[in-house]
């Protein structure tokens, strides 16, 4: 976690619990507004999948059908 993330943590556990919804529903109307269909990745979603296509290109993977399931 961030630490800009868990300084709003913080402060919203300081609040009087009917004021911590208020600040739960607050954010994720935020989020909401910033990636309403929830598509936008974090800068680390974003490294672990440059990393698996990497990973791909290179070769490094297995097949699904090269795997006995049984």
């Amino acid at each position: 976690m961030s630490d800009t993330a868990e300084q709003v943590a913080q402060m919203v556990d300081m609040l009087p619990e009917s004021e911590q919804s208020f600040a739960l529903e607050f954010v994720k109307r935020l989020v909401l507004a910033w990636d309403p269909d929830y598509t936008k990745t974090t800068p680390f979603e974003a490294k672990i999948m440059q990393e698996g296509v990497a990973e791909i290109n290179r070769g490094e993977t297995v097949r699904h059908n090269d795997i006995n399931w049984d």
